[in-house]
This record gives structure tokens, sequence and C-alpha cells, in this order.
């Protein structure tokens, strides 16, 4: 078979596991596609090399495209969402230093309350916290701002948030320059792995599902290449499904691990495919269910509401005019393109491109294409819901 080629861009993360499980277990083959897959240093870099065509595709943050859509950040190009990737996949992790006044306190590290994990550690803060997040225009920044907010503190305002690339993070602990952080696995095990920082909670405390990162093209490269991207939509599916089941995470685990790609031991890896954290270097593991998902509830649909919600944010901060901001982004996250995709592939799609988000607190029917399917539960922890159609 004559295979296209095609090159995507990726940040060492286990996230990235579709598109390195595409290529190496053969999703990718299967629809006449080799991938080449360029890892890049940072989000920076890689959001650049995609904008200015240096590849064709990218493992990219949900908020990214949105931000390029409403004129953040210098984008040479707009971008698109043609997919998710994942959902959910980060943790808050501190220093050694802030956990002993955190654990002196009284705070157990339980990993699953949020509300009670950033009061102590706002209580256990000797100075303005500093916080490390992998892009100004991500869903690290975004769960961070809503976590501190809900409980009082107003972010980024009263907090200094800093831009650290998440192969980084751990250096920039253990060199004194941040307190906390909240980066994507493995590289919040990194810092437990080196003796720096302890994990505090999981992204999915905050939002229990949320969009962590996009296929992103530049716009209106899916529709001139329309029978490409859907090839690459229909591999990248086909992928998020084969790492629904445990024992392919496992196998998953050693491809990550390969100098190509994270270059990092398995057992690390494992722990955010298995959701097994380790949370200190005393070994203290927490299970988190769906600690990271890349099928289950249709983790791959990219909801408008969701981009309705990141630019709505992204506009408040920035003055720019919600309803407009919504606008935009309800153009950059291609429902349409994939559900056109995956047609004939047995995929079940829901019939509504928008949803109440946060609003779901437990697994709920929906209408879909081939009937019924079932969303799980999408709450973030201090009950907001957010109703896309209510913009003011």
């Amino acid at each position: 078979m004559s295979l296209t080629e095609l090159s995507a861009g990726f940040i060492p993360l286990v996230d990235a596991a579709p598109l390195i499980v595409a290529q190496e277990i053969g999703f990718a083959r299967e629809e006449g596609l080799d991938l080449v897959l360029r890892k890049a240093a940072s989000w920076s870099a890689l959001r650049d090399h995609l904008a200015l065509g240096q590849v064709d595709a990218a493992h990219m943050l949900a908020p990214v495209p949105v931000a390029a859509a409403l004129g953040l950040g210098g984008v040479a190009r707009p971008l698109e969402a043609l997919s998710l990737l994942s959902v959910n996949g980060n943790v808050i992790g501190v220093s050694v230093e802030m956990a002993s006044r955190m654990r002196a306190a009284g705070h157990d590290f339980g990993f699953d309350d949020a509300r009670a994990a950033g009061t102590a550690l706002m209580a256990a803060s000797e100075r303005q916290i500093r916080i490390g997040v992998p892009f100004p225009f991500s869903m690290h920044a975004e769960l961070v701002y809503h976590w501190l907010n809900a409980i009082g503190v107003a972010a980024p305002q009263s907090v200094s948030v800093r831009t650290v690339p998440p192969p980084l993070m751990a250096k920039a602990m253990e060199a004194g320059e941040i307190d906390a952080f909240c980066v994507g696995e493995p590289w919040g095990s990194i810092a437990v792995e080196n003796g720096v920082g302890e994990l505090l909670l999981p992204g999915a405390a905050i939002w229990s599902f949320a969009p962590e990162k996009v296929l992103a093209t530049r716009q209106g490269w899916a529709e001139e290449h329309r029978d490409l991207a859907f090839r690459l939509i229909r591999a990248l599916w086909r992928a998020g499904r084969w790492l629904d089941s445990i024992d392919n995470r496992l196998i998953a685990t050693e491809l990550l691990s390969r100098p190509d790609y994270l270059n990092l031991p398995p057992i690390v890896l494992e722990r955010a495919l298995t959701g097994q954290i380790v949370v200190s270097s005393r070994g203290e593991t927490r299970k988190v269910e769906n600690f990271v998902e890349f099928h289950r509830g249709v983790a791959g649909f990219p909801w408008r509401s969701q981009a309705v919600w990141i630019a709505t944010r992204l506009a408040a901060r920035t003055g720019l005019d919600r309803a407009e901001a919504a606008a935009a982004a309800r153009a950059v996250f291609r429902s349409d393109l994939y559900r056109e995709a995956l047609q004939g592939t047995g995929a079940d799609l829901p019939g509504a491109s928008e949803k109440l988000e946060g609003a779901i607190a437990d697994p709920t029917a929906v209408a879909s294409q081939s009937g019924t399917l079932i969303l799980p539960r999408n709450q973030f922890f201090d009950g907001t819901i957010f109703d896309p159609y209510d913009i003011s």
C-alpha cells in the first residue's frame, strides 16, 4: 500500500498517546497514512510550527485555537480543532516545603477535595503564591483560575502565574521559581520522583470532564485536504478506542517511553494511564477514576460548548465582547467535520453539538445518531453550570 506522509507535532506528554498509538499500532497505516511525529520543546514553538506550515497537524492545548480566533497570542494564522485528543490528565502539585506546611496544618492530601486543597494551599502560603502553568492559553490556567476564584481568591490578579514548559516544571520547582504548578502528566510525577514536589489534586477534581488537548490544524486545511483530514480523524478515533482498554494502556506505556517520544521509564507513564497516582516521595498512592480519557463518553468529540466556555473566560479577562467571542469560538471546534469523518465507523455521536457544561451529575442518556448515548459525569467542583446560549 502506498502511504501518504503527514507531519504532526507533539509535546512529550501522556496525552499525546493517540498520535503515537495511531502510528505505532497501525491505525494510521490502515487509513493509508504515514504519520511523521515531530517533538516540540514548548507550546509556543509547536503553535508557531503549525501556524507557519512546518507541520500539517498538532497535538495542541484546547484553548490555543480559540485564543487565536479571538486575536490573542499573536498567531500567524487562525487554527481549528478537528477533534479532541484527550479529556483530563492534569495534576496540581506543590513544593515539598509548601506540602510540609500544609500537612502540619492538618491537610491530608486526599487528592479529591478541591475546596479543602485550595483553602489549605492559600493558608500555607507565606507570600503571593507563584504557580507554574505550561502556557497562558491552556486548560491548566483555566482550571487554576476557576479553582481559586471559586474559593474566594481573585485569580489571576492576586497570584503570580508563570509560564513553564511541561518538561521543565520539576526543574523550576527545584530552583525555587514556583511554589505550585498545574501540568499534564508525566511531568507532575517527575517532580515527585525527583523529590521536589507533592501532588495535591488531579485536574478532574476541579472539572470532571475538561477538554484538554485537541487535534489542531490551520484554518481551512481540512476543507482543502478533506480526504486526508478525515483519514487522520478516523485513525485517531481508532487509537483512542484502543486506549480505552486497560491492557492496551499498559502496552502504550512501552510505546510512549521510547526515546523518540517521552523517553521516560514506563513505570512513571503507567501511573497516569492507570489512574494510580503516586502523590509523594513516600510512595503514597491515590486511585483516580477516569484520570485521563481518550474515548469513553465520546471524549474525542469537539463540543462547541467547550469552545464557548473557553472563549467567554478569555474574553472576560481581556476585555473582549463575550458574545462575539462565543460566536468566533463556535466556528473553531469542527464538530461538523468530525461527524462526517466518522460516518460508517460505528461511532455513536451525540445529536447536538452543544450542551450545558457542568450539568451532568451522574451518567446520563442523551440522543445520539444511533439512538441513545451515555455521557459521563460532567461537573465543576463548585456546582457551576455553564449555558453556552446564555452569554450575558
